[in-house]
């Protein structure tokens, strides 16, 4: 089945496909709106406990990556100062 037969209108056709039909410019403004609240409608909210365990991903994984750059900065710094030593003040 096509989005043309569930919305009744051309909402899912290529933008360059109606483009190079009669719509005019008021047309093709119309018919991106169509298109957005059409994607806008097949959005999913995700549950209080589903977001709840991204939140928790998303933290655990942004303190590893804070634990590599912190291991990396510490590393290449001790590197660096075995190179070049500490200059006489």
């Amino acid at each position: 089945m096509d989005q043309d037969d569930v919305h009744g209108e051309a909402v899912a056709a290529s933008p360059y496909s109606l483009r190079n039909s009669q719509l005019g410019f008021f047309g093709r403004i119309a018919l991106f709106f169509r298109q957005v609240i059409s994607e806008l409608r097949k959005v999913v909210t995700p549950t209080r406990k589903e977001l709840i365990k991204f939140t928790v991903v998303v933290f655990i994984f942004v303190l590893i990556v804070m634990g590599l750059v912190y291991g990396f900065d510490s590393l290449f710094g001790y590197l660096t100062h075995l190179v070049f030593g500490v200059p006489d003040a």
